[in-house]
This record gives structure tokens, C-alpha cells and sequence, in this order.
């Protein structure tokens, strides 16, 4: 069909990370996910639903006679230049087959440190930890924040003929020469606990699990950071506090995080305003103190803008990209010791701030001050302090 092949390659060059083709009773509805926000685009009868998901399945490889089970696929389509990859999930609803589709974009993966966006001196700590030759490193947020792009940008940097790097990954979005990389299946008992035993066999240096979930994965991963190597992963929690409080509830024994845990980075993406379009504002003093910024920063000349909700012929909606949000913290000494006593995410975050380490929202606040963002945006993707 045609129209599906138009709605992908004109999917891809506005910049999507996501379709989603949504049957209704009244309506079908097809909508975009660009720099982290959904907006409708088309609205085909709803008579086609059926058809749509057909052709989605037929090109995923998936089964179309199965209606009622959810199905995931991979889809490779050429553009003439080049292939696009992506990976796609079915959903049964009451009214039909709901299809999202994953744009798996390989140059994410080629992203250099200097790309994500980092402040000096968290970028230094982050290049630090990833020299180290042991220990954990921990990326987190939610889903949609750019852990995994942050991770290969590290892998890409120690991606070297002398390195043995293996990946424990699901799925595997994205295929990189030189790293070793697995999909777990669980179906045939092949999960994370099972890929890090079997990739300590295998004369590593550097691992990356994606995702630490279970009792069992954690355990098998700090013995490796613990036994010489270098492990990276992700957690889906919303401060590097609340990471070391999350290894804990998973069963990690506190003596084992405050000697595995090197570095944890949490973060955010945020829309980039359009350099075009944007337009200043005036905010308050009140309101900036209110918002979190620190009396020392209201000392420095700045301004704010605002993003053009009109947009412009090389935006969307006022905004262009996207830009990383960090909480770069090295587990020092003061925070071991706070790990062994058991201390709450509550301690362990003054004791971040104490040691001069910003949290999601304070970075986002600078990048604000510096007009790369908005405050309206800050204030959708991070939390008041």
C-alpha cells in the first residue's frame, strides 16, 4: 500500500522517533512522536483499519492471521539512498490493531560525548569513569530520555582493536561493528543474568547490560564490576539518588553498591528551541527564584525566551531537536559511607548537592538561561526541586 510507504519515509524525514497507527470507534488516527511529543498528522477512514495493520504486519513479518495477541517485527524499508530500520509492535484493542513503530536510527549510536550535551565538568566525570578499568557506571531516567544513546556514545569512545566489549540488549536496535552484541530471549532462557555469565567466560573487558530489573542481574553484574571489569547499564529511576536506593530494594547488600557503583548520570531530553523563531521573554525575579534557580545566577546577564507555538518552515511548533539534561554524580567516599549506613534517597541527594553535583532540573535550568531551551519546557520534563 502506497499510503503506508508515504506515512513512513515522510515519518523519517520529519524527524519521528515513533508512529502510531490508533483504530477508534469513530475515527483512525495516526500520529508522530517528534522530540519526545505526539502530534496527530492523518486521519484515514476508519473503514481502512484493518487493511493498515495487515499491510504494517506483512512488512514486519508477522503473522496477520493472529488478531489477538500482541506481535513484535523489524521492518527494513529503502528509500532509494538508504535502508530504515524499524521495529514493530502490535496491540489488540476493542476496536482493532493498534501498530506502533520504533524508528531505529543507527546514527544515534555513532554519537560522540561532545554530542549529548554535557556541561564541562560532568562530561569530564563521565570520561573519567569510563577509563576506569572496573567499577559500575549507570545511566537512568525514564523511558524516551536517551539512556541507550548516551551508553554507545561511551561504547563508541572504547570501542578500540584491544577491548573485548560485549552487549546484553532488548532488543538490539542497533548493530555497531567491532562490540560484540546479544539479544536476549527468554523464551529459551537466554535473559540478562544468563548473557553477563556467559560474556564472563568470554575474556571481556568492557559489558553493557540494558537493563538491570531483577535480584539476579544485579548480582551477576556488581561481581563483574567487582572481579576487573568495566559495566555499564541503565535503571529506570529518576535521580542517581534514587538509583542507590533502588539497587538496594532490588537486593543489592549496601557494601557491594558503595564498592561497585562508580558514576551514575540521570537524565532528561528537552525540546531545543528554534534559533529562528524563538522569542524573549520577561521573567520575574520571584519566578525565577520560584523555578529553582540560585541567587548567584540571577547576578549574571541572560535572556529567557520562549518558544513561537506558530512555528516555523525549519521548526515544529517553536522547537528544533532536542538537547540532554544531566545529573553527573561520582559515588566519592562521603556518599560510600552514607551507602553503608542505609541512608534514604533523601540523604543521599543533600550529600550530592553538598559534594557541588546539579540535578536534572538545575541543568536544565542553565541551558535555559543560555536560551538553548524554555522554561516552559524545564518545567514539562523535570520535577520542582
Amino acid at each position: 500500500m502506497k499510503f503506508v510507504h508515504r506515512v513512513l519515509l515522510d515519518a523519517v524525514e520529519a524527524g519521528a522517533s515513533d508512529i502510531h497507527f490508533e483504530p477508534f470507534e469513530r475515527f483512525y488516527r495516526i500520529r508522530l512522536r517528534i522530540d519526545g511529543v505526539l502530534r496527530e498528522t492523518r486521519r484515514p477512514p476508519p473503514a481502512l483499519s484493518a487493511r493498515l495493520a495487515a499491510r504494517l504486519k506483512v512488512m514486519a513479518q508477522m503473522d496477520i492471521a493472529e488478531r489477538r495477541v500482541p506481535q513484535d517485527g523489524r521492518i527494513k524499508l529503502a528509500d532509494g539512498r538508504t535502508a530504515i530500520d524499524f521495529r514493530a509492535s502490535t496491540l489488540p484493542t476493542v476496536y482493532g490493531e493498534k501498530v506502533v513503530l520504533r524508528v531505529l536510527d543507527s546514527s544515534s549510536a555513532r554519537l560522540g560525548i561532545d554530542q549529548l550535551g554535557l556541561e564541562p565538568e560532568p562530561r569530564q566525570r563521565y570520561v573519567d569513569a569510563l577509563h576506569r578499568p572496573q567499577g559500575m557506571l549507570l545511566v537512568t531516567g525514564p523511558t524516551g530520555s536517551g539512556k541507550t544513546v548516551t551508553l554507545y556514545a561511551g561504547l563508541n569512545m572504547l570501542n578500540v582493536e584491544h577491548r573485548n566489549i560485549a552487549t546484553a540488549e532488548d532488543p538490539v536496535e542497533i548493530h555497531v561493528d567491532g562490540i560484540n552484541q546479544v539479544q536476549v530471549n527468554g523464551k529459551v532462557g537466554l535473559d540478562f543474568a544468563a548473557a553477563l555469565r556467559a560474556f564472563l567466560r568470554q575474556d571481556p573487558d568492557v559489558l553493557m547490560v540494558g537493563e538491570i530489573r531483577d535480584p539476579e542481574t544485579a548480582e551477576t553484574a556488581v561481581k563483574a564490576a567487582q572481579t576487573g571489569h568495566l559495566v555499564l547499564s541503565t535503571l529506570h529511576t529518576n535521580s542517581a539518588a534514587e538509583t542507590l536506593t533502588r539497587l538496594r530494594n532490588i537486593g543489592v547488600p549496601a557494601y557491594n553498591i558503595a564498592t561497585s557503583v562508580t558514576l551514575i548520570v540521570a537524565q532528561r531530553l528537552a525540546r531545543r528551541l528554534c534559533p529562528q523563531c524563538k522569542r524573549p521573554v520577561a521573567v520575574s525575579k520571584d519566578q525565577l527564584l520560584a523555578a529553582g534557580c540560585a541567587e548567584a545566577d540571577l547576578d549574571a546577564r541572560f535572556q529567557l525566551f520562549d518558544a513561537n507555538d506558530e512555528g516555523c518552515a525549519d521548526c515544529s511548533h517553536g522547537y528544533r531537536g532536542r538537547t540532554g539534561l544531566h545529573e553527573v554524580v561520582e559515588v566519592a567516599p562521603s556518599l560510600q559511607r552514607l551507602i553503608l549506613a542505609e541512608g534514604d534517597s533523601l540523604a543521599l541527594a543533600q550529600q550530592a548537592r553538598a559534594l557541588g553535583y546539579e540535578d536534572v532540573r538545575r541543568a536544565g535550568l542553565r541551558k535555559a538561561m543560555r536560551g538553548v531551551t524554555s522554561l516552559r519546557e524545564i518545567d514539562r520534563v523535570t520535577a520542582r526541586g
